[in-house]
């Protein structure tokens, strides 16, 4: 049987961690490095604002290799795209055959990161697409996985910093994705299935930052690039 070689697209987030869970039971793929974008400025995950020390415990507990694309913070969409090239093209030549995404449903993100690995001449996996958002957030904590929300739009401070349960979905507006699939909260792993140990950290600070609106948005592992409206988020750090 011939292998997919990947490269698994690593926020550290629930999706990311459920999309992972499900590629290590595939027979047919093997994941040869966790790919993370990170803040140069900040050492912190792009978008997530977890910090890097916690990422690499991350991948530490897991057992794969991390490899990080540093990014300047917010950078322009043709410093994204040439910095992404310079890397697929350095996994093409490794050998990699495939990028596998934690995506659900935007289609227009899809339809963009398959463009660009067309490209370069690879292909991308999204083991989530088209899962219900409900259903899938209960298999994550039904399979014993924890996570708590580091970053959320303006409008959701109250949950900024909380452990996702079954309690706290369900107390979300309507309007609000129980995965945070347009953008709405990002999330940090800690503990379950596929992490040999419980990554352990205590909860910092809770900021609030303005940024320009994302050119693109994606609940999982993209860095914003810049455009000319603003946004506000709130950060809850968590602190080794």
């Amino acid at each position: 049987m011939d292998k997919k070689i990947c490269i698994f697209n690593w926020s550290g987030g629930k999706d990311s961690t459920l999309a992972l869970h499900y590629a290590l039971q595939d027979p047919t793929l093997e994941i040869r490095y966790l790919v993370t974008t990170v803040t140069e400025q900040y050492n912190r995950v792009s978008m997530h604002g977890v910090r890097e020390a916690l990422l690499i415990k991350q991948a530490d507990s897991i057992g794969i290799p991390l490899y990080q694309i540093r990014l300047g913070e917010m950078p322009d969409m043709e410093t994204y795209d040439n910095t992404m090239r310079e890397h697929l093209n350095k996994f093409k030549a490794e050998g990699i055959t495939h990028s596998v995404f934690g995506d659900i449903f935007l289609e227009d993100l899809r339809k963009y990161r398959e463009n660009k690995l067309t490209e370069i001449g690879l292909k991308a996996i999204f083991p989530l697409w088209q899962k219900d958002t409900r259903q899938m957030i209960s298999e994550f904590i039904g399979l014993n996985y924890k996570t708590i929300i580091v970053c959320t739009q303006e409008n959701l401070q109250d949950i900024c910093g909380k452990v996702i349960t079954e309690a706290l979905i369900d107390q979300l507006p309507a309007e609000i994705d129980p995965c945070g699939e347009n953008g709405e909260f990002h999330t940090f792993a800690f503990e379950g299935p596929i992490f040999k140990k419980k990554i352990n950290f205590s909860v910092g600070e809770q900021v609030f930052r303005t940024y320009n609106a994302p050119a693109k948005t994606s609940s999982e592992n993209d860095a914003p690039c810049a455009s000319s409206a603003l946004s506000g988020f709130w950060y809850t750090d968590l602190v080794e």
